[in-house]
């Protein structure tokens, strides 16, 4: 059983700041790749940011320079420092990560339960 837990998210004025964290839990062997994701009311959810176990990063251009995202593979978090929000990012945010799970031959996409993010005008 494999578990991922966000933190992080609240209410924050246009121009401030957040950070998420995701904590991978349970029987792991290891972690490929791992992202954020977001959806906002009435939108699909789309990709904000991945990062691959080389730390080979990935970012949606509505992000690019504003938002960074790492992993500490030593602790299985992942993170994602958010400066100069803006209200359009408000969404719900959750974490995703490719994990092969002790004992598995096969990969499993795993998801975490979402932090809203709100950024008020």
């Amino acid at each position: 059983q494999v578990q991922l837990v966000e933190s992080g998210g609240g209410l924050v004025q246009a121009g401030g700041s957040l950070r998420l964290s995701c904590a991978a839990s349970g029987s792991i062997f290891s972690i490929n790749a791992m992202g954020w994701y977001r959806q906002a009311p009435g939108k699909q959810r789309e990709l904000v940011a991945s990062v691959n176990s080389a730390g080979t990063t990935h970012y949606a251009d509505s992000v690019k320079g504003r938002f960074t995202i790492s992993r500490d593979n030593a602790k299985n978090t992942l993170y994602l420092q958010m400066n100069s929000l803006k209200p359009e990012d408000t969404a719900v945010y959750y974490c995703n990560a490719d994990v092969l799970p002790s004992g598995s031959y096969y990969s499993y996409d795993y998801w975490g339960q979402g932090t809203q993010v709100t950024v008020s005008s």
